[in-house]
């Protein structure tokens, strides 16, 4: 008889998309305040402190062709 374990494991990726359209982009209050909601929603997904710094690796901007996109993942196993 086979001997093994089973588990489900679900990625979601938490995502704020900024518009940003040649020829002038996205602004830097814009970026800003997505940066600020994503931080505060890491935060609380991680039940990290406001004193507790984020980790250096745990937001990550991506360009894509007419936006900016702020992301960061999280992992649940069952």
């Amino acid at each position: 008889m086979a001997d093994y374990t089973f588990e489900t494991v679900t990625h979601s990726v938490h995502r704020w998309i900024i518009p940003a359209p040649e020829p002038w982009g996205a602004a830097a209050g814009e970026i800003s305040k997505a940066w600020a909601v994503a931080a505060a929603a890491y935060r609380e997904t991680y039940e990290l402190a406001s004193t507790e710094p984020i980790p250096g690796e745990a937001l990550r901007f991506h360009v894509r062709d007419t936006a900016i996109v702020i992301e960061y993942a999280t992992e649940e196993r069952e």
